[in-house]
């Protein structure tokens, strides 16, 4: 891989996040500046197989750094897990001259991104583009900032209604593997209880405390559920709960798809254009197969595989945070 990178493919793949248009918008006018013809890839590495691909211009992303979505669209492509997929799109690249790639995704983007290049001897950098912020090697990713601020929002008008009718509302967030979203917006709002896939849920225990709770009149109770606790998800909490405490007023409110739509915040809009920016720089510096992040406000870059291979990981810190505080 010691050719020049002179024209590169960006594309958006697996979930949408909020802060991908500003991802793609760095890149976009960082490719520009340098010189790079740039081309925008539609609905992810579908789009580099049916060769759905355009060429993309300063004016191109222009007025969609304040947007949600993705306007490559994403799709997830059981097609590019293949050989021959992957074969076809690398084809279609061939075609246009398209000699680098930037994927803005997951962990699941990222491990194709890593065999594509492997095999076909193409430069790929990923940006980690997923609101569950399950990605090691960055403090932050595109999109987190902005769906736990949304389910925060959500929550605190949930417990305004939870407090008008002493009631206790079992609140469920995105998060099928990882509890981040969960752990932020519960403690962020005072909740209770949170169950994260990455702790084992006692549901012995939570009976306990909400029986104590209910015995000193504590009468307005939140739990906030990852999608992926183990138990089952809020509706399976709620279940347990109706059944052992008839007297609880109990509520389920499932916040679902509502936290990846919106405006991205600010930290979203800024990391986003940092890290397009610094995957055209990765580019044209040779440093190839990386994921670009931050850490500590500098970027930093890991390597692809590492990246999809180590999971940020919930000290039991966190847990005791909530347990202090939520007493």
């Amino acid at each position: 891989m010691d050719k020049k990178v002179t024209k590169i493919g960006v594309l958006t793949s697996g979930g949408d996040a909020p802060g991908m248009n500003a991802a793609v918008r760095a890149v976009v006018r960082t490719g520009i500046y340098y010189g790079m013809e740039v081309f925008g890839i539609m609905r992810g590495y579908s789009g580099m197989i049916e060769n759905d691909i355009v060429p993309m211009h300063s004016r191109s992303v222009a007025n969609i750094i304040q947007r949600g979505g993705t306007i490559l669209k994403t799709a997830r492509c059981k097609e590019f897990f293949g050989y021959e997929g992957r074969k076809k799109a690398h084809a279609n690249l061939k075609k246009l001259g398209i000699n680098g790639l930037v994927i803005v995704g997951g962990d699941g983007s990222f491990r194709g991104a890593h065999q594509f290049s492997e095999e076909f001897d193409i430069p790929c950098i990923g940006l980690p583009g997923t609101i569950d912020k399950d990605i090691s090697g960055t403090d932050f990713t595109i999109g987190f900032d902005t769906a736990v601020n949304t389910a925060v929002e959500a929550i605190d008008k949930i417990r305004d209604t939870a407090d008008a009718h002493d009631r206790l509302f079992i609140i469920e967030v995105m998060g099928r593997d990882a509890g981040y979203i969960a752990l932020h917006s519960g403690i962020a709002t005072g909740a209770e209880h949170i169950l994260i896939p990455e702790r084992k849920t006692d549901i012995e225990e939570l009976i306990d405390s909400l029986t104590e709770k209910e015995k000193r009149k504590k009468l307005v109770n939140m739990v906030v559920v990852a999608e992926g606790d183990n138990f089952g998800g809020a509706d399976e909490v709620a279940k347990v709960v109706k059944q052992r405490l008839p007297n609880v007023d109990t509520r389920v409110c499932v916040l679902g798809h509502i936290q990846r739509g919106g405006a991205p915040s600010c930290l979203d809009r800024v990391i986003a254009s940092r890290m397009g920016y610094s995957a055209v720089e990765c580019l044209l510096e040779g440093r190839y197969d990386v994921m670009v992040g931050i850490l500590n406000n500098k970027m930093h870059f890991t390597p692809l595989e590492k990246a999809v291979k180590a999971k940020q990981k919930i000290s039991d810190e966190w847990m005791k945070i909530v347990k202090i505080l939520a007493s």
